[in-house]
Parts: structure tokens; sequence; C-alpha cells
């Protein structure tokens, strides 16, 4: 279970980094392709049904920060909401078969 938990942080960890650069990001097209980018990994983990309330927060700031003109923020956000979606699409499916190694026998 500690070991499942360390590496589930170290990838969020990882997508979390990958986020990092959106915050040079700067024009309205930068940021309709990375809320679109953020929207369908997001679907994709509802269709796993798991989809984390953080990322639909995050992507609601990004739409407010771009309807105040703000797209290096709202990039940013639309970025970050992309990595949580995914990181929420990987816990999905790594969980999928590890709950087995949890099985008291």
């Amino acid at each position: 279970m500690r070991n499942l938990m360390q590496k589930s942080a170290l990838v969020l960890a990882l997508f979390a980094a990958d986020a990092a650069p959106a915050l040079a990001a700067g024009s309205e097209d930068e940021f309709k392709a990375a809320y679109a980018a953020a929207e369908a990994a997001n679907k994709e983990a509802g269709k796993l049904r798991n989809q984390w309330t953080t990322t639909a927060n995050t992507l609601a700031a990004a739409k407010k920060a771009a309807d105040a003109g703000d797209f290096d923020k709202a990039t940013a956000s639309a970025k970050e909401a992309e990595a949580l979606a995914k990181a929420s699409i990987f816990q999905a499916t790594s969980e999928k078969t590890r709950w087995k190694d949890l099985e008291i026998r």
C-alpha cells in the first residue's frame, strides 16, 4: 500500500511539473488549445468514473481568467487542469487491478 501511494505521488508530481512551462504561455489561441486538451482529458477521466473535483475547479478558474482577458493565467490553469485529469486517469487505471494486492489472504 505504501509503495503504491509513493508511486502515485511521484506520478502526480511529474504531471504537475509538466504544467510548469505553462507560465510562459500567452495568447488566446494557446489558451483555447490548452483548455480543449484539458476538457478532453477530463472527459476521459469521466468515462473511467474518476473525475476529480479539483480538475473541475481548475477548469472553472481557467475559464474565469480567460473571460477577464488574462490568457497567461488562463493557459496555466488549463494546463494544470489537464495534468490533474491525466493524474486521475492514471489513478483509475492503476487501481483497477492494484486492489487485489491489498486483499488479505
